[in-house]
């Protein structure tokens, strides 16, 4: 798939896009067909597909996505599956809102491209639903799920905040993104492992979910991850409970799918007679994976990572994708690589 474009001058735009930064049209993002349109003066339509759409009413607080004149709402789907958030009078929790909605449509723009089911809250109970509020307005607030409901703390989208507690956990990446995209494997997790068979494998691979969580979670603050979690866990945090280890599996495989298929709408491609490695031959990246083995992605993935860590070392930052993906890790992935091609079809 081509990389997103404006629709008056052709211009590449990025998801979030509410004017083009070439020639300043106002554009609005169609999530059925993963494309922008004009947008005209407020409450305008615009006709595609024979169907009839508007701005989503929520365009103020930067939401660039269209929404459906059928639906009983002014606003988009994206916004529609956030059941809580600030009060209006709020002002800077909204602005906060506001950022953090941005990762939330990503995030639901890669579950369409992955082809995942996303029924929500207020059509079946325990359908997908967003909580998304402030600890800063006086209410504690864990980030989480329970339920088909994600909870996230939108003072994570403070760089200090954010940052700080990514230092004092001694996490090597914490992103409001990557939030979304954990969470959301917890969610995934009793909507894709569906039978007895699925759910002895996925005990096998990650052990078993049914034993106490809040006895893991007093164990692992209070002795850490083992010292050789590395061999056998993508992440320090994995290591707590079955329950993360799935979603920790599941949010890299997003992180992976999601990148990969940004360079693919790129046209990147690395040449092997350019970049020097040898036994392989060019690597193209791809946009979907669905018909590929899990084995395929990573090996695209492996070098498609490397180009990126000298990427962000050339510009004195930390490594783009800093994890180790061991055996272990990987017949992981597998697992849910299987999931969610399954899941497509």
């Amino acid at each position: 798939m081509n990389s997103l474009r404006c629709p008056n001058c052709s211009s590449p735009v990025f998801l979030e896009t509410l004017d083009c930064p070439t020639c300043t049209a106002s554009i609005g993002f169609h999530a059925p067909t993963r494309g922008f349109f004009l947008v005209g003066a407020e409450g305008s339509e615009i006709e595609i597909d024979g169907s009839v759409w508007v701005a989503c009413s929520n365009r103020f607080w930067k939401c660039n996505w269209l929404a459906d004149t059928s639906q009983p709402s002014g606003a988009c789907r994206a916004c529609r599956l956030t059941r809580r958030q600030p009060s209006n009078d709020d002002t800077l929790a909204l602005e906060r809102l506001a950022d953090t909605a941005v990762d939330k449509r990503r995030l639901l723009v890669q579950l369409n491209d992955l082809g995942l089911p996303v029924v929500p809250f207020y059509e079946r109970e325990g359908g997908l639903a967003f909580d998304l509020v402030s600890s800063r307005s006086g209410e504690p607030v864990t980030i989480g799920h329970a339920n088909g409901v994600i909870t996230i703390d939108l003072a994570e989208s403070l760089d200090d905040y954010r940052e700080t507690l990514r230092v004092k956990l001694g996490e090597v990446y914490r992103t409001v993104l990557g939030h979304f995209r954990h969470e959301v494997g917890h969610y995934f997790q009793n909507i894709l492992v569906d039978t007895d068979e699925r759910w002895a494998e996925c005990r096998r691979l990650f052990g078993d979910e049914r034993t106490s969580y809040s006895d893991a979670i007093a164990r692992h603050y209070r002795y850490g991850a083992p010292a050789t979690w590395r061999e056998s866990f993508i992440s320090d945090y994995a290591t707590m409970h079955p329950w993360e280890d799935f979603a920790e599996t599941f949010a890299h495989y997003l992180h992976i799918t999601g990148t990969v298929a940004t360079a693919a709408g790129s046209g990147l491609i690395l040449h092997a007679d350019r970049v020097g490695f040898t036994g392989v031959g060019d690597i193209v990246a791809r946009f979907s994976y669905a018909d590929r083995t899990i084995e395929e992605l990573l090996a695209d993935w492996h070098w498609l990572s490397l180009m990126f860590n000298r990427v962000n070392r050339s510009m004195g930052l930390g490594d783009f994708y800093p994890f180790d993906l061991t055996e272990p890790v990987i017949t992981k992935l597998s697992f849910v690589h299987a999931l969610v091609t399954d899941a497509r079809g």
